[in-house]
Protein backbone atom coordinates (compact mmCIF):
# COMPACT_ATOMS: atom_id res chain seq x y z
CA UNK A 1 0.00 0.00 0.00
CA UNK A 2 1.21 3.39 -0.95
CA UNK A 3 0.78 5.69 1.75
CA UNK A 4 3.05 8.43 2.93
CA UNK A 5 6.73 8.41 2.31
CA UNK A 6 8.54 9.99 4.90
CA UNK A 7 9.17 9.25 7.90
CA UNK A 8 6.05 10.55 10.88
CA UNK A 9 7.73 11.96 13.96
CA UNK A 10 5.49 14.18 15.39
CA UNK A 11 2.51 13.75 17.06
CA UNK A 12 0.45 15.55 14.37
CA UNK A 13 1.88 13.98 11.46
CA UNK A 14 0.40 10.44 13.11
CA UNK A 15 -2.95 12.01 14.16
CA UNK A 16 -3.17 13.17 10.21
CA UNK A 17 -1.87 10.16 8.66
CA UNK A 18 -4.72 8.17 10.66
CA UNK A 19 -6.97 10.65 9.99
CA UNK A 20 -6.88 10.34 6.17
CA UNK A 21 -6.42 6.49 6.67
CA UNK A 22 -9.12 5.52 9.36
CA UNK A 23 -11.80 3.09 8.78
CA UNK A 24 -14.30 5.52 7.28
CA UNK A 25 -11.67 7.32 5.06
CA UNK A 26 -10.94 4.26 4.12
CA UNK A 27 -14.20 3.17 2.99
CA UNK A 28 -15.29 5.97 1.71
CA UNK A 29 -12.48 5.80 -0.76
CA UNK A 30 -13.29 2.22 -1.52
CA UNK A 31 -17.02 3.34 -2.73
CA UNK A 32 -15.38 6.47 -4.92
CA UNK A 33 -12.81 4.05 -6.42
CA UNK A 34 -15.64 1.28 -6.99
CA UNK A 35 -17.41 4.23 -8.91
CA UNK A 36 -14.95 5.01 -11.05
CA UNK A 37 -13.99 1.77 -12.18
CA UNK A 38 -17.98 0.93 -13.18
CA UNK A 39 -17.33 2.48 -16.69
CA UNK A 40 -16.08 0.28 -19.55
CA UNK A 41 -13.13 1.86 -20.07
CA UNK A 42 -11.89 3.78 -17.27
CA UNK A 43 -9.87 6.75 -17.67
CA UNK A 44 -6.25 5.74 -15.73
CA UNK A 45 -6.00 9.64 -15.55
CA UNK A 46 -9.62 9.78 -13.72
CA UNK A 47 -8.74 6.71 -11.49
CA UNK A 48 -5.61 8.73 -10.39
CA UNK A 49 -7.71 11.50 -9.43
CA UNK A 50 -9.39 9.72 -7.17
CA UNK A 51 -5.98 8.22 -5.56
CA UNK A 52 -5.41 11.49 -4.63
CA UNK A 53 -8.41 13.14 -3.23
CA UNK A 54 -8.46 10.35 -1.12
CA UNK A 55 -4.67 10.94 0.23
CA UNK A 56 -2.65 8.93 -1.73
CA UNK A 57 0.62 10.74 -2.60
CA UNK A 58 3.16 8.13 -4.39
CA UNK A 59 3.24 7.43 -8.29
CA UNK A 60 0.18 7.29 -9.97
CA UNK A 61 1.20 6.26 -13.37
CA UNK A 62 -1.50 3.95 -13.56
CA UNK A 63 -1.13 1.14 -16.77
CA UNK A 64 -3.94 0.35 -18.73
CA UNK A 65 -3.56 -3.21 -16.91
CA UNK A 66 -3.48 -2.18 -13.77
CA UNK A 67 -6.64 -0.18 -14.12
CA UNK A 68 -8.19 -3.43 -15.52
CA UNK A 69 -7.25 -4.95 -12.11
CA UNK A 70 -8.87 -2.79 -10.38
CA UNK A 71 -11.95 -2.62 -11.94
CA UNK A 72 -11.62 -6.76 -11.60
CA UNK A 73 -11.65 -5.90 -7.82
CA UNK A 74 -14.03 -3.26 -7.70
CA UNK A 75 -16.49 -5.46 -9.23
CA UNK A 76 -16.01 -8.18 -6.75
CA UNK A 77 -16.50 -5.36 -3.93
CA UNK A 78 -20.06 -4.39 -5.73
CA UNK A 79 -22.09 -7.49 -3.70
CA UNK A 80 -20.83 -6.24 -0.22
CA UNK A 81 -22.66 -2.90 -1.68
CA UNK A 82 -25.69 -4.48 -2.62
CA UNK A 83 -26.42 -6.57 0.74
CA UNK A 84 -29.82 -5.85 2.43
CA UNK A 85 -28.82 -6.65 5.36
CA UNK A 86 -25.59 -7.10 7.61
CA UNK A 87 -25.73 -11.41 7.34
CA UNK A 88 -25.59 -10.71 3.06
CA UNK A 89 -22.61 -8.33 3.57
CA UNK A 90 -21.24 -10.40 6.07
CA UNK A 91 -21.30 -13.77 3.74
CA UNK A 92 -19.86 -11.70 0.97
CA UNK A 93 -17.08 -9.91 2.45
CA UNK A 94 -16.23 -13.45 4.22
CA UNK A 95 -16.08 -14.95 0.56
CA UNK A 96 -13.42 -12.71 -0.54
CA UNK A 97 -11.55 -13.12 2.92
CA UNK A 98 -11.29 -16.52 2.29
CA UNK A 99 -10.16 -16.36 -1.61
CA UNK A 100 -8.47 -12.99 -2.23
CA UNK A 101 -6.52 -11.84 1.06
CA UNK A 102 -4.12 -13.41 2.55
CA UNK A 103 -3.80 -13.78 6.60
CA UNK A 104 -4.52 -10.52 8.64
CA UNK A 105 -0.56 -8.55 9.43
CA UNK A 106 0.52 -5.72 10.89
CA UNK A 107 2.99 -3.39 8.92
CA UNK A 108 4.79 0.19 8.90
CA UNK A 109 6.53 -0.26 5.69
CA UNK A 110 9.95 -0.01 6.86
CA UNK A 111 8.62 2.98 9.51
CA UNK A 112 7.82 4.94 7.04
CA UNK A 113 3.92 5.01 8.49
CA UNK A 114 2.30 4.14 11.87
CA UNK A 115 1.52 0.65 12.50
CA UNK A 116 -1.64 -0.61 10.80
CA UNK A 117 -2.95 -3.76 9.80
CA UNK A 118 -3.51 -5.44 6.38
CA UNK A 119 -4.51 -8.26 4.14
CA UNK A 120 -2.58 -8.21 1.41
CA UNK A 121 0.83 -10.73 1.56
CA UNK A 122 3.25 -7.80 0.30
CA UNK A 123 3.29 -3.97 1.23
CA UNK A 124 4.34 -3.66 -2.53
CA UNK A 125 1.00 -5.69 -3.82
CA UNK A 126 -0.52 -5.05 -7.03
CA UNK A 127 -3.20 -1.85 -7.35
CA UNK A 128 -6.11 -4.13 -8.03
CA UNK A 129 -4.66 -6.66 -5.03
CA UNK A 130 -4.43 -3.31 -2.83
CA UNK A 131 -7.90 -2.04 -3.07
CA UNK A 132 -9.58 -5.44 -3.04
CA UNK A 133 -7.67 -6.08 0.29
CA UNK A 134 -7.68 -2.16 1.77
CA UNK A 135 -11.40 -2.59 1.05
CA UNK A 136 -11.97 -5.60 2.69
CA UNK A 137 -10.09 -4.50 5.62
CA UNK A 138 -12.11 -1.12 6.24
CA UNK A 139 -15.79 -2.36 5.07
CA UNK A 140 -15.57 -5.43 7.44
CA UNK A 141 -14.59 -3.22 10.26
CA UNK A 142 -18.04 -1.10 9.39
CA UNK A 143 -19.67 -4.11 9.73
CA UNK A 144 -18.87 -5.45 12.84
CA UNK A 145 -18.99 -1.74 14.27
CA UNK A 146 -22.72 -1.26 13.16
CA UNK A 147 -23.76 -4.53 12.63
CA UNK A 148 -25.11 -3.48 8.87
CA UNK A 149 -24.36 -3.38 5.67
CA UNK A 150 -21.95 -1.00 5.08
CA UNK A 151 -22.93 0.60 2.01
CA UNK A 152 -25.58 0.98 -0.45
CA UNK A 153 -26.16 1.43 -4.19
CA UNK A 154 -27.95 4.65 -4.97
CA UNK A 155 -31.89 3.87 -5.12
CA UNK A 156 -32.48 6.08 -8.38
CA UNK A 157 -32.93 4.16 -11.24
CA UNK A 158 -30.90 6.84 -13.11
CA UNK A 159 -27.91 5.65 -11.32
CA UNK A 160 -26.07 2.97 -10.21
CA UNK A 161 -23.43 4.39 -7.72
CA UNK A 162 -22.16 3.20 -4.29
CA UNK A 163 -21.60 5.14 -1.22
CA UNK A 164 -21.10 4.08 2.51
CA UNK A 165 -24.20 4.32 4.44
CA UNK A 166 -24.40 6.70 7.83
CA UNK A 167 -23.69 4.89 10.87
CA UNK A 168 -27.08 6.11 12.31
CA UNK A 169 -30.18 8.38 11.59
CA UNK A 170 -32.53 8.01 8.92
CA UNK A 171 -31.28 4.81 6.06
CA UNK A 172 -29.69 6.85 3.39
CA UNK A 173 -31.14 5.48 0.12
CA UNK A 174 -29.36 7.99 -2.41
CA UNK A 175 -25.81 8.63 -3.48
CA UNK A 176 -26.41 12.05 -3.48
CA UNK A 177 -28.49 15.09 -3.02
CA UNK A 178 -28.86 15.18 -7.20
CA UNK A 179 -30.46 11.60 -7.08
CA UNK A 180 -32.70 12.63 -4.53
CA UNK A 181 -34.08 15.65 -5.40
CA UNK A 182 -34.48 13.95 -9.39
CA UNK A 183 -36.51 10.93 -7.74
CA UNK A 184 -38.75 13.31 -5.30
CA UNK A 185 -39.28 15.08 -8.63
CA UNK A 186 -39.93 12.40 -10.56
CA UNK A 187 -42.18 11.04 -7.66
CA UNK A 188 -44.42 13.98 -7.53
CA UNK A 189 -45.06 14.10 -11.49
CA UNK A 190 -46.29 10.90 -11.14
CA UNK A 191 -48.35 11.49 -8.69
CA UNK A 192 -49.78 14.81 -10.14
CA UNK A 193 -50.13 12.34 -13.77
CA UNK A 194 -52.03 9.38 -11.20
CA UNK A 195 -54.56 12.39 -9.41
CA UNK A 196 -56.18 13.72 -12.33
CA UNK A 197 -56.88 17.61 -12.73
CA UNK A 198 -56.32 19.64 -9.62
CA UNK A 199 -53.37 17.47 -8.85
CA UNK A 200 -50.95 20.68 -10.82
CA UNK A 201 -52.00 22.91 -7.54
CA UNK A 202 -50.86 20.60 -5.28
CA UNK A 203 -46.73 22.12 -3.81
CA UNK A 204 -44.57 19.66 -4.61
CA UNK A 205 -43.70 19.41 -1.00
CA UNK A 206 -46.99 18.63 0.37
CA UNK A 207 -46.34 14.80 1.77
CA UNK A 208 -43.03 15.00 0.46
CA UNK A 209 -40.14 13.37 2.32
CA UNK A 210 -37.29 16.12 2.42
CA UNK A 211 -34.39 15.34 0.15
CA UNK A 212 -31.70 15.84 3.49
CA UNK A 213 -33.72 12.68 4.84
CA UNK A 214 -33.36 10.73 1.99
CA UNK A 215 -29.52 11.27 1.90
Amino acid sequence: MRYIPQVLSHRSDRDDWSTRHSVLATARRTAALVNVLAEDLPDPAAVAEVLRDHGETGPLDLTADEVAAMRAAAAMLRPVFAAEHADEAAAALNHLLREHTGPLRLTSHAGTTPWHPHLDRDDDAPWGVWLLTSSCMALTVLVWDRQQPPGRICASSACDAVFIARGSGPERRYCSRRCATRERVAAHRRARTAGGPGEGRRSPEVGAVPAENQL
